[in-house]
């Protein structure tokens, strides 16, 4: 029996370091009173910027170019906003047992959150994949997140994030769609800007997201919710995620098998539909939750860290996988050849 290869190193992401470096520092010098203001609102004017610079990032050209595979992205969509959230509802039944009520509706909103677009990019392209129809799939996510997430989110956790109330509503608005809204108006004149300082601007958004993580666990740490949460309740959160992915990775494999999809599209459905964005859902928890948005982002940023490591370990393998369309494509090829009769000696 061969042993599975694994690779020779996980993929601990920095920016995950960097993260848990910023929870950190808001535990050890959380902001309060004046400073603790200035926070709130440069968070807010980050989660605004970053929106902006999604809608000024995405080709709607492009876009509507990929409709043409849309039951692949169909597809890919019920996976993130329909049997994700369906999954996250059961977990119900594991409060108060395994998780707190805070834990939970963490666990809920880390179900609600869109698609992840450049690791299912990546891991689809390792694994030998439907490299288009994955940033396609996790673009149409990204875009119907900034609608479909804080509507689930409102619905499915009522009071928690913030209700259907209008304060919530105009928050959603303000700060998530009326910026992505403006980056798509002004694509074509901030396009070319974009694209020369693309590297200046990744490092924007990774920071304006810092910021937002400070803000909100600076605001958890000044209310004590580090008190709320044990060593103990942790680890039964980890061990309710681990059993959520595999089931999401088991589904969206043997799923799209079912549904009479290739390998190639196979490989580009497990790895968009299974995943989560952190970098779409620490902004939007920051306006659903306001000041409890630190309990609702732990269970996101733990999801984040997991699905790397074991897609990096899935798409090594899928790599020793047979790839049947391709040999197809080779018998059809001869064929042709072989059933000429051939040519007589003379």
């Amino acid at each position: 029996m061969r042993r599975p290869h694994l690779p020779a190193r996980l993929p601990l992401d920095p920016y995950v370091l960097a993260l848990l470096a910023t929870v950190g520092l808001a535990a050890l010098f959380p902001a309060r009173g004046p400073a603790a203001t200035a926070a709130d609102l440069s968070s807010t004017a980050a989660v605004a910027l970053l929106f902006f610079l999604y809608g000024a990032r995405l080709s709607t050209h492009e876009a509507l170019d990929g409709l043409r595979h849309w039951r692949l992205h169909l597809t890919v969509l019920a996976c993130t906003f329909v049997l994700f959230p369906l999954l996250g509802l059961a977990a119900r039944v594991l409060v108060p047992g395994l998780l707190t009520a805070p834990l939970y509706s963490g666990l809920l909103f880390l179900c609600l959150v869109p698609s992840t677009v450049q690791s299912s990019i990546a891991f689809t392209s390792i694994a030998r994949g439907n490299v288009p129809a994955a940033i396609c799939a996790g673009s149409f996510s990204s875009l119907a997140g900034i609608v479909l997430t804080p509507l689930l989110a409102a619905a499915l956790l009522g009071g928690g994030a913030g209700g259907f109330s209008l304060d919530s509503l105009l928050k959603i608005t303000l700060q998530l769609l009326l910026p992505f809204l403006l980056g798509q108006a002004l694509r074509r004149r901030v396009g070319g800007f974009l694209v020369r300082h693309k590297k200046v601007l990744g490092y924007v958004d990774r920071g304006s997201i810092l910021l937002v993580v400070y803000a909100a666990f600076s605001a958890g740490v000044v209310a004590g919710i580090w008190h709320r949460v044990s060593l103990p309740r942790l680890a039964a959160l980890m061990l309710v995620e681990a059993v959520l992915l595999a089931v999401m990775l088991l589904v969206t494999w043997h799923g799209a098998a079912r549904l009479g999809f290739g390998r190639a599209d196979r490989i580009a459905i497990q790895f968009a539909g299974s995943k989560k964005s952190l970098a779409a859902g620490l902004p939007m928890a920051s306006v659903l939750f306001g000041p409890h948005a630190a309990l609702a982002v732990l269970p996101l940023m733990l999801f984040h860290q997991m699905q790397l490591m074991v897609c990096a370990v899935i798409a090594r393998r899928r790599t020793q996988d047979p790839a049947p369309e391709l040999a197809a494509d080779r018998v059809a090829d001869v064929s042709p050849a072989l059933e000429r009769p051939a040519p007589r000696a003379r």
